[in-house]
């Protein structure tokens, strides 16, 4: 097999897994009422159980940074995801309290695992293109979690039981990425992980407030904008579940061509781009009038905060080419900081002032990463090494890329 098939197969096995995990999330969290009614879990408790997803997945993280100093991530990968959907199925086939608590630790461990391996392989698949990929991988997710958020709308409409609701998607999803795990690319044998070195953190560190700012934008997305529809600007029911939609499909959209973008203009310049449109977005939800101006700035806001987080991995992979799955993930932890802290910040500053004013936070946090664009590379630079090396394995338009 020639260098360039192994890469490609590579791209189309990654990107399957990462579309994988973007429907198993999202059948989780879009059925938390349902998963809170099925194990009679207290208003009051629920939060304890969403907590402790995010910060399980952040321990693993950090173990998965010292495991792939043994084995290759491919091997992480190849078993983490088989994990994550078997623990998503067990989170639908329990009868007890303790059922779901032990699913919901299992998944997240696992999940923690899953995406720190899965962009460790992106980044260094990325190095091995010569230019930027990691946009598609990230729309594969997104491309998933609108699958995952419909599937699970079908199940809630039908009232499907949970385990049934699940079972469909594991049963497809789990043989799938086995098959596809053996076609995964791990960076050349030769190039050992180093550590980050003396001063490593501290140039790493900009790159995890800029994950961590994103996710909060993010979450304050997924956890509050049907509320603010309904509540502050005075949507009906049905019309209040259509923002988050509306975001993943500009996610999806905004991430299916940011590639190119990267390739053209910089990854510091997307970055930039993408941040002042994310902000914009903030501004027109605080000061929207109605609903429908409302849906707009949501729109901005999948189309400005989706290129953030891929082209974040992507920096911490060229800033440390030697040790680039210990940056990757140290820098993955800050994906749970964003999510942990993101929901109950806005909620807080809604309940205490005004959901307008609490829209502004999340904005002015986004903007912090204008002061650190720097950080994704100058603006020379197309994938971040001055130049793009000829599109010898370039799969766009083969069929089998992502």
């Amino acid at each position: 097999m020639t260098v360039d098939v192994r890469l490609r197969y590579g791209r189309g096995a990654l990107g399957f897994s990462f579309f994988a995990q973007g429907v198993a999330f999202a059948l989780l969290v879009t059925r938390i009422p349902a998963i809170q009614d099925r194990y009679g879990i207290s208003d009051g408790l629920l939060p304890a159980f969403l907590a402790a997803v995010p910060i399980l997945a952040g321990v693993s993280s950090v173990a998965t940074e010292h495991l792939v100093k043994r084995v290759a991530p491919s091997a992480v990968l190849r078993w983490a995801q088989p994990l994550v959907l078997l623990s998503l199925l067990g989170v639908g086939a329990g009868t007890q309290m303790w059922h779901v608590a032990v699913a919901l630790g299992a998944f997240g461990l696992s999940v923690g695992a899953l995406d720190a391996s899965m962009n460790m392989l992106g980044v260094s698949l990325q190095r091995a293109y010569g230019r930027s990929i990691m946009l598609g991988f990230h729309a594969a997710y997104s491309l998933g979690g609108i699958l995952g958020a419909s599937a699970a709308w079908a199940g809630a409409h039908w009232h499907l039981d949970l385990f049934v609701s699940y079972l469909p998607a594991v049963a497809v999803l789990l043989p799938l990425g086995l098959v596809g795990s053996r076609r995964y690319v791990d960076a050349p044998a030769e190039a050992h992980e180093k550590g980050l070195g003396a001063g490593g953190g501290k140039l790493l560190l900009p790159l995890c407030l800029v994950m961590a700012c994103a996710y909060i934008g993010d979450s304050t997305v997924a956890n509050w904008s049907a509320k603010y529809l309904q509540d502050v600007l005075g949507s009906s029911e049905q019309l209040a579940t259509v923002p988050y939609n509306v975001y993943m499909v500009t996610t999806l959209l905004g991430r299916a061509v940011g590639d190119l973008g990267v390739r053209r203009f910089g990854a510091a310049a997307v970055v930039r781009g993408g941040t002042l449109v994310a902000a914009s977005g903030f501004a027109v939800v605080a000061a929207a009038p109605g609903a429908w101006v409302g849906m707009l700035g949501f729109t901005l806001l999948g189309i400005g905060l989706c290129v953030i987080v891929p082209q974040t991995f992507a920096a911490a992979g060229r800033l440390f080419p030697g040790a680039s799955d210990t940056a990757i993930a140290r820098l993955n932890i800050f994906n749970y900081v964003g999510f942990l802290i993101g929901s109950p910040l806005v909620g807080g500053i809604g309940d205490a002032w005004s959901y307008r004013g609490a829209m502004l936070v999340p904005m002015v946090l986004v903007l912090i990463t204008l002061f650190h664009a720097r950080s994704f590379g100058s603006d020379r630079a197309r994938y971040g090494v001055g130049h793009e090396r000829p599109r010898v394995v370039d799969v766009g338009r083969g069929g089998n890329g992502v």
